[in-house]
């Protein structure tokens, strides 16, 4: 059977419909490529925008809910604290209490053996003897002269002469006499006694050693220190001044007794600044009946400061400090950045109390970016809305 053969036009039109059908192919896939790279771009854009915005933790301030304590160290001295010295010069015979011993007023912590003054002292009952004799003698010469003045035997003037050697000679008597009290006095103090009930903290001196009269030639015999009271001081910055008034209450403790807290409280301070620390020393009374805390002690003071409701906490880490000054970083309510200026009123290290400058509801960056700006566009990432105890200062803080 003859075969069929397709005719010219019928083939014509099929390349035509291919190739139509190859165009819109090619049309398609260009298209489906600009959407898909313009699709690309929107999310690359919409990617970068993203990432341009600052994501951010904020908090809001914390308010005082008790009276913060200023933590700082102190030092323990005696209520009453006497060195003892000599006042007579030689050798020390014997001491009758050792360092711990604990003494009454008046009671014999040594004696001194002192030959030269025991020698001064026989001198002078010497010249008080011949001043007496002296005088006895022109006693009787100005009285004898004075009988014959009745009789016109004698002169006025040599009257006079008699009577004024024995107004002289009854001076050089009590002179001595003088002269040997001074000297019997001065031998009392070869009994080296208490000054009043104490413990002695230090002794300087054995026996057979040297003695020099006198407080500024070598250091002191003895030491007597009474410690039922002890006086503590603690040097404030000038910062906490107006605070710690007379009668503010402290906490003690001591390394030497751990787990153990005792009573305080300010008696005074010395009302000016040291110019080279820029603290003021203020006094503390500690009573140390029990004798469980030593004078010359290093102490922790824990001074009980004023609550101020309208102080606020911020951690330190939320502040900025550039050319502008210290301010921080406040999220608003359209999630843009406002820098606020603020004033601190302690610094009490992890945590900032401030005066001024932030309000309770605020929303404050906790670690602001470096360059952040007002204005600028942020996204909270966690909302670390702490509660006021969580930027209250702990009960004991330091300075």
């Amino acid at each position: 059977m003859p075969s069929k053969r397709s005719s010219p036009s019928s083939s014509h039109r099929g390349l035509l419909i291919s190739g139509v059908v190859l165009i819109i192919i090619a049309v398609a896939i260009v298209v489906a490529g600009i959407s898909s790279r313009a699709a690309n771009d929107e999310n690359l854009k919409q990617w970068t925008n993203r990432q341009a915005i600052l994501n951010v933790r904020v908090i809001t301030p914390g308010s005082q809910s008790g009276a913060a304590n200023l933590i700082l160290p102190g030092r323990f001295e005696a209520f009453i604290h006497a060195p003892i010295y000599a006042r007579v010069s030689g050798y020390l015979k014997n001491w009758k209490v050792d360092i711990g011993g604990q003494v009454k007023a008046g009671q014999l912590l040594a004696e001194i053996e002192t030959p030269d003054l025991d020698q001064q002292i026989l001198q002078a009952r010497a010249d008080v003897a011949s001043a007496q004799a002296n005088a006895e003698l022109a006693t009787t010469t100005a009285n004898r002269w004075l009988a014959m003045l009745k009789t016109d035997s004698v002169s006025r003037q040599e009257v006079d002469d008699k009577t004024g050697d024995l107004s002289a000679k009854v001076a050089m008597v009590k002179s001595a006499q003088a002269n040997l009290d001074r000297l019997l006095a001065t031998k009392n103090f070869a009994n080296i006694v208490a000054p009043f009930d104490g413990t002695v903290t230090m002794r300087a001196t054995d026996n057979g050693a040297l003695i020099n009269a006198g407080g500024g030639t070598g250091p002191a015999l003895f030491e007597v220190s009474d410690v039922h009271k002890l006086r503590l001081y603690v040097n404030v910055p000038q910062n906490y001044i107006n605070t710690i008034k007379p009668g503010t209450k402290a906490d003690i403790t001591v390394p030497e007794r751990q787990g153990e807290t005792f009573p305080a409280f300010v008696q005074s301070s010395s009302h000016s600044i040291d110019e080279s620390s820029g603290t003021t020393l203020v006094q503390l009374l500690v009573d140390n009946a029990s004798g469980k805390l030593l004078p010359g002690g290093f102490a922790n003071v824990s001074l009980h400061q004023p609550t101020n409701a309208a102080i606020l906490s911020i951690p330190s880490s939320a502040l900025i400090f550039d050319q502008a000054g210290l301010r921080v970083a406040v999220v608003g309510s359209d999630n843009k950045v406002l820098l606020k200026t603020v004033t601190i009123a302690r610094d009490l290290g992890k945590v900032i109390e401030l005066n001024s400058g932030v309000d309770a509801s605020d929303r404050i960056i906790e670690s602001p970016p470096d360059g952040i700006a007002d204005g600028n566009l942020v996204h909270i990432v966690q909302s670390a809305h702490k509660q006021a105890d969580d930027l209250t200062p702990n009960k004991k803080t330091s300075s």
